[in-house]
């Protein structure tokens, strides 16, 4: 695949079919933030699919100017994986909802995250299940009334970073759907990460679970619910910057600075490259205030790395390098005319 380039802009990934989400829906935001972020990993268009699902996510590779396949439920993770391993030159995204990979899709979802294969996942997480007319998925929290839960559901739903981070995956982030400049940022620097990216965005379905994130991502608490973290920086967040994480007798808090002797030498400050996931698991689990950016990226071996190097120590060994030495070893004899 030779270098590109060609300059792209947005423009350039619009395709021309007409978007058919619902009005308000945070969809838009992340197609827009993914067209943004396209032109400048560095591909050209030919070099770049997009595979998903079912639901409403998974009308996405209709939207962009890529090639693409709107696959089966709960099946785009293996297909993408099979796009990526027989053309590994490709840049290659997984667009899913959390219905779609952490229901059906569950057993493909953690085994790609396990495997490390070089893909991108973007996970639409609105914690209801949207094209189906509003029943509860995976993520929803106990005691929503749904359409499937009439007097509120029953079951404890799945965290994404615990499972994620369960599965071995080595790279984590998590983004709010209707922030796209964040967004934007975070998909580029998936993109580079070798192995595979799961974001997971904070997607509102403003028909069924409307204002399920508003806690967190509304414009008036945000400043004091979210912590952006970046790494080798001071987990410091806040309208006025005047807050930060601590790590306290095993548990991370939240701490003022200038109270109680806190400066900011106290605050943590984070390494998302650290091999053992165990603060990455943690930040993963804070809600209130809720860890963005990303959390975790470890560079590990790829699928694709240790399948190529093990095919070539084999090939180094062997004994026969041809198919015609194999048929003339051993034992032979020879048929004459007499």
């Amino acid at each position: 695949m030779s270098e590109n380039t060609t300059v792209y802009t947005y423009k350039d990934f619009a395709s021309d079919q007409e978007v058919r989400w619902c009005p308000g829906c945070d969809d838009y935001v992340i197609l827009r933030a993914v067209e943004k972020a396209l032109p400048q990993i560095g591909k050209k268009k030919e070099d770049i699919a997009f595979i998903s699902g079912i639901g409403c996510s998974s009308r996405f590779p209709y939207y962009v100017d890529t090639y693409g396949m709107h696959s089966i439920h709960g099946r785009a993770p293996a297909i993408a994986s099979g796009t990526k391993l027989a053309n590994p030159d490709l840049s290659v995204w997984v667009i899913t909802g959390d219905g779609d990979s952490l229901a059906i899709g569950g057993n493909h979802f953690i085994h790609v995250l396990r495997r490390n294969i070089d893909l991108n996942i973007i996970l639409f997480n609105n914690e209801i299940y949207g094209l189906t007319k509003g029943q509860f998925s995976p993520t929803t929290e106990l005691g929503l009334k749904t359409k499937s839960s009439p007097y509120g559901n029953t079951q404890a739903p799945f965290h994404v970073g615990s499972l994620a981070l369960g599965a071995n995956a080595s790279f984590f982030a998590r983004v709010p759907g209707n922030n796209p400049k964040a967004m934007t940022e975070v998909f580029v620097e998936a993109e580079k990460h070798k192995g595979t990216s799961l974001i997971e965005v904070l997607q509102n379905c403003v028909i069924f679970n409307d204002g399920v994130f508003d806690d967190i991502t509304d414009k008036k608490v945000r400043a004091e619910s979210q912590v952006w973290v970046k790494h080798g920086e001071p987990m410091i967040f806040g309208a006025e910057n005047d807050k930060g994480l601590v790590l306290k007798d095993g548990h991370i808090e939240v701490a003022k600075l200038g109270e109680n002797g806190v400066t900011e030498a106290d605050i943590m400050v984070h390494d998302a490259h650290k091999e053992d996931p165990v603060l990455h698991f943690m930040l993963s689990r804070l809600r209130h205030p809720m860890v963005m950016g990303v959390i975790r990226s470890v560079r590990r071996s790829t699928y694709g790395e240790n399948f190529s190097n093990q095919v070539k120590q084999v090939q180094e060994k062997a004994k026969y390098h041809d198919v015609q030495t194999l048929l003339n070893s051993g034992d032979t004899y020879t048929i004459s005319d007499n």
